[in-house]
C-alpha cells in the first residue's frame, strides 16, 4: 500500500510554532495533527525524533 508521510514546521501568529504532521494514502487527503510549541528548540526537537522514527519505518 502506497502511503505519505509529511512534516513541516510553521510560525503562529502567538510567536510559537506548530509542529504540523500529515499522512495517509497516496491519492487521498489524508490526516493532519498540529502540536504547537512555545520555543523553536522544542519544536525541532520534537520534528527530527519524528523525521528519524518514520525514516527508520521506510519513509524517505
Amino acid at each position: 500500500m502506497a502511503r505519505f508521510y509529511q512534516l513541516g514546521l510553521q510560525p503562529t501568529l502567538f510567536g510559537e510554532v506548530s509542529l504540523v504532521r500529515a499522512w495517509g494514502r497516496i491519492g487521498t487527503i489524508g490526516r493532519c495533527k498540529v502540536e504547537t510549541f512555545a520555543a523553536t528548540e522544542q519544536a525541532e526537537a520534537a520534528f527530527a525524533r519524528l523525521e528519524r522514527i518514520k525514516r527508520r519505518r521506510g519513509y524517505r
